[in-house]
């Protein structure tokens, strides 16, 4: 750990909260229909989207008719993913390579995934899928399923905001609008600054180059329209990479400042959503609680990860591994050196903390504590920061918990910005949090038990191959995305199992959000009384850290000591012998 590792981390988190304002302001103005600068531009194209496609943007749903929206658009778009797929061998644009069609179970795999925000990728994306595909299929997903979660995010806050309402919301309008007017200028200034830094978007062939080595030998450089996807990958908190090294590719990630730019991008519309509550809502103080127990959850974790990383390995003998003037020191295998152990911790725990599942070095590499800050980061139930809209509304699952349970402990009714918190709104808080380790630890306990299809595809034994099918269906569920490679996931089982993972871990927890959403919009606002619990402050704060570590630590520490926890004891008894 060096000082200047801390100081990259402080200047990334005072760039993330000075754009918490601006970004929360804007975020809220193009949610609720108000005028943007970008308005005299995109209301006409807006007007005439709600044209073509006979929506009538004046008509609102109740929480039913908005997740049977969702529910649809996200499965239509899944079947055209899908078929694009299976017929990218026949499609004759945009194919140089001349690529095969996807394997039925791999483009039901990648079609689910990149329609649940998830990105998980079993394949070698340059020699898998053709350009069509990486942008017809995949990029465009990449801001439908990032629409949808801000689209739930939003229905969640009218659901607290409005007072005896049956309807929260317009699924298409609040898409469309997180398309037209965040996610698609966004990603192009984005895109433009990328291709700025270095990384190619073009369609051409690959390239077949001279190696130095032996001029007789050829290596073939692989290009292709990656800026544009590696814009919204970010933004969207998708991860999904244009390589199969992701953001630890040249091609993808190529200067210090795309790093830095790809870091800040992951966290910068959740961030924002939090000053949007407090906006839409009218307490803002509940904003800033709200992101202070995210921020000091994020920051734990990267100190946790940045001592783990600096320690050096214990089963290295010989070789030195401090840090000097002229070489990087700590655990350096999977790393990039010219991201360092501090560039390096802090990716893996901003893109576990979102839903992205970008990387920039191999989480299988990490030691046993690092690799567990960054799977217990996902099994926390994207709350922290979170992916862009899910983040949000996964927390304030937790936030109805935790004014839930302070209720309890005064002995009232728990109230939260002035609606009663009663039966039916922590029946469907709780099946959200249930559903989610149900899915996990069950399907988990089945791929280790059966050594056909799930222990087959490990390259590790021991308790770093039960983390390693761990992380995948963590990853799946919590829709993230990323991996411990160590695990080939390619396999008939796995694809189809992961699959329907993550369409649960998306939209069978969003459901419970929406339901809550419409049950809290029907209410009636009571006033604040002198026993009613201020949502707004620190001691809320600490209370809603308090909830989330607490849930996470009863429900996974048995499985974590079977993995990580004993991987780490089983090193330093090595290192004692």
């Amino acid at each position: 750990m060096t000082a200047n590792g801390w100081l990259q981390f402080a200047l990334f988190s005072v760039l993330l909260l000075a754009s918490v304002c601006p970004v929360g302001i804007y975020l809220a103005r193009v949610l609720e229909g108000e005028g943007t600068w970008l308005s005299p531009i995109l209301r006409p194209i807006e007007k005439l989207i709600y044209k073509l496609s006979g929506v009538n943007a004046a008509e609102e749903m109740n929480w039913r008719e908005y997740a049977f929206a969702l529910l649809g658009f996200s499965a239509v778009s899944m079947l055209v993913t899908y078929g694009i797929e299976r017929l990218q061998g026949l499609l004759p644009l945009w194919n140089p390579q001349k690529l095969p069609s996807v394997g039925p179970d791999l483009a039901w795999n990648t079609a689910a995934s990149f329609t649940t925000n998830t990105n998980w990728q079993s394949y070698v994306p340059e020699s898998t899928m053709s350009y069509l595909t990486q942008m017809a299929a995949l990029a465009t997903h990449n801001f439908f399923s990032a629409a949808v979660g801000i689209a739930t995010a939003v229905a969640l806050i009218r659901g607290i905001k409005r007072t005896s309402s049956e309807t929260i919301g317009n699924f298409w309008v609040d898409t469309t609008r997180t398309i037209l007017y965040i996610l698609l200028p966004a990603s192009l200034l984005y895109a433009l600054l990328l291709v700025g830094q270095g990384v190619p978007q073009n369609l051409n062939g690959y390239t077949a180059a001279a190696t130095l080595e032996n001029p007789a030998q050829t290596q073939t450089i692989a290009q292709g329209p990656v800026a544009s996807q590696e814009a919204i990958k970010m933004l969207g908190t998708n991860g999904g990479g244009f390589f199969n090294a992701n953001s630890a590719h040249p091609y993808e990630n190529p200067t210090p400042f795309s790093n830095l730019l790809q870091m800040l991008s992951i966290f910068i519309i959740p961030a924002g959503l939090t000053y949007t509550l407090g906006r839409m809502t009218g307490s803002h103080g509940h904003g800033w609680a709200v992101l202070a127990a995210m921020f000091v959850l994020f920051a734990a974790g990267f100190t946790t990860v940045y001592w783990a990383e600096s320690q050096p390995h214990p089963l290295i003998h010989g070789a030195v591994q401090t840090g000097t003037a002229t070489a990087p020191g700590g655990n350096m295998e999977g790393k990039e050196v010219r991201f360092g152990v501090s560039q390096s911790s802090l990716f893996a725990t901003i893109t576990t903390d979102a839903s992205c599942g970008a990387v920039n070095t191999m989480h299988d590499s990490l030691t046993p504590l690092g690799g567990m800050v960054v799977l217990l980061n996902i099994m926390m139930g994207e709350v922290i920061f979170g992916g862009v809209g899910s983040g949000l509304y996964g927390i304030l699952i937790m936030v109805v918990l935790a004014v839930f349970i302070a209720g309890l402990m005064v002995g009232r009714t728990p109230e939260y910005l002035g609606k009663k918190i009663e039966a039916y709104d922590v029946k469907m808080s709780m099946l959200y949090v249930l559903i989610f380790p149900l899915i996990i630890l069950t399907l988990t306990a089945i791929f280790v038990l059966s050594p056909a299809i799930g222990l087959s595809s490990l390259a590790n034994q021991g308790p770093h191959g039960l983390t390693e099918i761990l992380y995948a269906y963590t990853s799946a569920a919590g829709n993230n995305g990323s991996a411990f490679a160590g695990l080939n996931a390619n396999t008939w089982w796995y694809n189809v199992a992961i699959g329907w993972t993550v369409l649960i871990g998306r939209f069978l927890m969003a459901i419970p959000v929406l339901a809550l959403a419409g049950s809290l919009a029907q209410k009636k606002s009571v006033p604040p009384s002198p026993g009613t619990f201020p949502v707004n402050g620190s001691l809320f704060a600490v209370l809603l850290v308090g909830v989330i570590v607490i849930l996470s630590a009863l429900t996974f520490f048995p499985a974590l000591s079977l993995g990580p926890i004993l991987e780490h004891l089983v090193l330093k008894a090595g290192q004692l012998f």
